[in-house]
């Protein structure tokens, strides 16, 4: 069906051609949110990302189930018919919706992309799996790729930086994360915030930190929440909350935030203290992002575009008193927020983004005016990307010396800086160091 047809969308059909699109490489929020227009109902918009998000989660099982039940692999030739056929399974196996139900809709969707001739196998891959489902299930448990859904080289990265915590990273990255809430504290107060979304039926808590965190119960579509057209909060997982705090800058310091779209730390450091922020990103086309989320909680600053890694073009010359550098990483912390990374991500890229990192470190540095501090974040849980990338900064910058940090339960890394693993605390993985510049 084009975009343009004017009967209404088959959700699961809809979902299979864009699921195809994600495996194929594209984003699966940019992915949703080219489909999600398509359907006029709510509940279908929220089966669409139900689907698109589990099968993306579980791909790496169910794509290898259906080479055991195929005699002659889809995957090639119709790949949104092959999609279409892992969210079958995924709706019974994950998603738990009734058995009937599930298989009818599936091969009726089969239909709705305008081939019908694999309805009928569709059906039968469908009812051959609810028949065989215990041994096929054992059978992709015996190995550990198919067993989480995550790929090798992920595997053995979590194996050989978290040997005692691989199980439990594995499950969380298979979990539904939560909806967090950054409260705006120049516009709201997080009890008067919670008050009305209760009186609005919304199930919300204040988490323990950070203190400005709420924590919702179910997801929902934040731009119907009680608050968000007058800019009382922001969403932002509670992991990412921390930088503004470590950051601790005050009225009219001057601060840049390098790598800032789509602008939510900006906003953040401006909630907290009347700095001078500059805000910089590489990629032109999310400036705007940038200045629409500052406009709604009412908050202005320099957007910039250029380059972290070579200043010259963009930098005035004059120090900065601040620097975070919220920088571009292999993203294994928020795999269960966007599984589409399991997807993608792969071994030759932490090298190159190693390299990067390395490089906007050090031409930044030397912008950080004395006694300034550096905030260098990452929401990864590689050791390369954190804990050992300061290690080396720090032999490379005689002048740069790390400050102790602890939020709240965090692990402190033996080298330098602190990581939160994906899950703990309810919160994605993350990763902080804190460096200030000596006299």
């Amino acid at each position: 069906m084009n975009a343009g047809a004017s009967a209404p969308a088959n959700v699961r059909a809809l979902a299979a051609q864009a699921l195809a699109r994600i495996v194929r490489g594209e984003s699966l929020r940019t992915v949703f949110a080219a489909a999600a227009p398509r359907l006029a109902d709510a509940r279908d918009r929220a089966l669409l990302s139900n689907l698109l998000h589990e099968g993306a989660r579980w791909w790496l099982r169910y794509d290898a189930a259906l080479d055991r039940l195929l005699e002659r692999p889809l995957r090639e030739r119709e790949l949104d018919v092959h999609a279409l056929a892992v969210l079958g399974i995924v709706q019974l196996d994950v998603l738990r919706l009734p058995e009937y139900a599930a298989v009818a809709a599936t091969v009726e969707a089969a239909r709705s992309l305008r081939k019908p001739k694999f309805a009928g196998l569709i059906n039968a891959l469908l009812r051959r799996w609810l028949r065989e489902r215990e041994a096929m299930n054992a059978k992709l448990d015996a190995d550990a790729v198919t067993r989480s859904a995550h790929p090798r080289w992920l595997l053995d990265a979590l194996a050989r930086d978290w040997p005692n915590e691989v199980d439990t990273v594995l499950a969380a990255d298979n979990a539904q994360a939560p909806l967090w809430l950054r409260v705006n504290r120049r516009r709201a107060r997080r009890e008067e915030l919670l008050e009305r979304f209760a009186a609005a039926g919304i199930e919300a808590n204040a988490a323990a930190a950070p203190d400005c965190a709420i924590v919702l119960a179910q997801s929902t579509d934040v731009t119907r929440l009680p608050g968000y057209a007058e800019g009382a909060f922001s969403v932002q997982d509670g992991a990412a909350q921390f930088a503004a705090d470590l950051l601790d800058s005050v009225a009219g310091q001057r601060v840049l935030d390098a790598c800032a779209a789509p602008g939510g730390k900006s906003a953040h450091i401006l909630e907290a203290a009347d700095a001078s922020l500059i805000a910089l990103d590489s990629d032109a086309r999310r400036l705007a992002r940038i200045e629409e989320n500052l406009a709604r909680l009412g908050f202005k600053a320099a957007i910039r575009t250029g380059d972290a890694a070579v200043p010259a073009p963009w930098w005035d010359g004059k120090p900065f008193d601040r620097i975070l550098i919220d920088a571009p990483c292999s993203a294994t912390g928020i795999v269960r927020r966007q599984p589409d990374i399991k997807l993608h991500r792969r071994a030759g890229d932490i090298a190159r983004l190693i390299d990067e990192q390395a490089r906007i470190l050090d031409a930044l540095w030397p912008l950080l005016g004395q006694r300034g501090r550096l905030v260098y974040a990452t929401c990864s849980v590689l050791a390369d990307e954190n804990a050992r990338q300061i290690a080396r900064f720090l032999e490379r910058h005689a002048d740069a010396q790390p400050v102790d940090i602890a939020p709240p339960g965090w692990r402190r890394c033996a080298e330098v800086g602190a990581q939160n693993l994906p899950g703990e605390h309810g919160m994605d993985g993350f990763y902080y160091a804190v460096l200030e510049k000596a006299n």
